[in-house]
């Protein structure tokens, strides 16, 4: 029995209530991805029951309408934590919910603390430029040929707790840019940041490419998560894309760094096909919708990732037993066409395949949390032995 949890990196499905505090009321990644696209699309998710989870918001989504004989179960989940980065939705699809919201820096320069620069300075021997919160490709545009002649790492922030590092991977290699990134984590941990992520890129002024050795660390789990409590119940959980990064390996018997949405979906179906385990808890974060066109704010891009996810998750489905179950979600928003770069609060829809049973509405869920309840209930552990009982399974 396989329990497969697909995250597309991003897909929002309307804003949640409490949106507006975030400046992020009026934002919908689905619906308005689906309005910039004319004509069907989609099919596979609308047969699982997307365009009904938009519906349970109120919503027509164009192209990608509600049916009435549908493959899968379907729902909406709202975030519990307050945020809106991957840590923090990622985490609580796991159980993991968090209390206080990361720390976020200004947007404006200076971003980061003066204690903060220094401390970096002093354990690196470098400066630093940039400073400030901005979009990854614009940032290396405006500091990259500097950094090529100083030596001095591009820092930069978003509307998420993070702290970026950037280097031309001649100047800085790609090994040394993670140890930087780590002693980097080491100093974050003090301001209670999300992520420190290292971007290596490439090329030259003008042409700047970011590569795909990006790099995740993530702050230390403040708990376990429902992957802690799976592997001690002897089921092999294993992790693929950047799920390793985010959880800091922790709770996962394999870990599998694949690059980029086809990669990731290739090693599922790898896995999918030869799997030798009796119990397995597959975590998929297929990152390419908020990496390459949510925060490049390109609709048109970003409707056909979700068209190259349809078709995967199409051949996994075909890969299931009547014993497994294929669980479709995502982790906050991103919507290219709304205002600034960032990611957007949102509701997520909720996708439950289970090979011969019908599909029936789950409702609009308390919690993404109600992911990991459903986890254990699938593979039978105690209620209650590694959440609290306010999060209930959907099974």
């Amino acid at each position: 029995m396989r329990f497969i949890l697909v995250v597309i990196d991003s897909f929002g499905i309307g804003a949640l209530p409490d949106a507006g505090m975030y400046g992020d009321e009026g934002s919908n990644t689905a619906l308005h991805v689906a309005q910039s696209v004319p004509g069907p699309k989609w099919p596979y998710l609308k047969k699982l029951g997307l365009g009904n989870c938009s519906l349970l918001l109120g919503n027509d989504l164009p192209g990608c309408e509600a049916e009435d004989e549908l493959e899968a179960s379907w729902g909406v989940m709202r975030e519990l934590s307050p945020g809106k980065d991957t840590t923090t939705g990622h985490w609580e699809l796991a159980g993991l919910v968090l209390e206080r919201p990361f720390r976020v820096f200004p947007a404006r320069y200076p971003s980061f603390p003066g204690e903060l620069v220094e401390a970096f300075a002093a354990a690196t021997g470098r400066g630093i430029l940039g400073n400030t919160a901005a979009s990854g490709t614009e940032i290396i545009e405006r500091f990259g040929a500097e950094h090529i002649r100083s030596g001095s790492p591009i820092c930069y922030t978003s509307s998420d707790s993070v702290f970026q590092i950037a280097a031309h991977e001649s100047v800085i290699p790609v090994e040394e840019l993670y140890e930087i990134c780590g002693t980097a984590r080491r100093l974050c941990d003090d301001y209670n940041v999300g992520r420190v992520i290292a971007r290596p890129f490439t090329g030259r002024p003008g042409n700047f490419v970011r590569t795909g050795a990006r790099k995740d660390f993530s702050i230390e789990l403040p708990g376990p998560t429902v992957m802690d409590s799976l592997l001690k119940a002897g089921v092999h959980t294993i992790g693929i894309g950047k799920i390793g990064n985010i959880f800091n390996e922790t709770g996962l018997a394999e870990s599998r760094h694949d690059p980029g949405n086809a990669a990731c979906i290739d090693r599922t179906l790898e896995i999918l096909r030869h799997s030798g385990n009796d119990k397995e808890f597959i975590f998929v974060n297929l990152v390419d919708t908020d990496m390459i066109f949510g925060h490049r704010r390109d609709p048109e891009g970003y409707c056909a990732a979700v068209e190259a996810v349809d078709r995967g998750l199409l051949r996994m489905s075909e890969l299931l037993s009547p014993e497994d179950i294929l669980v479709v979600t995502a982790d906050h928003g991103c919507d290219p066409t709304f205002r600034g770069t960032d990611h957007t609060r949102e509701y997520v829809p909720l996708l439950a395949l289970r090979p011969g049973r019908p599909g029936v509405s789950l409702g609009i869920r308390a919690s993404f949390a109600d992911t990991a309840a459903s986890a254990g209930t699938f593979f039978g552990l105690p209620d209650g032995k590694f959440l609290p009982g306010r999060f209930r399974s959907f099974l």
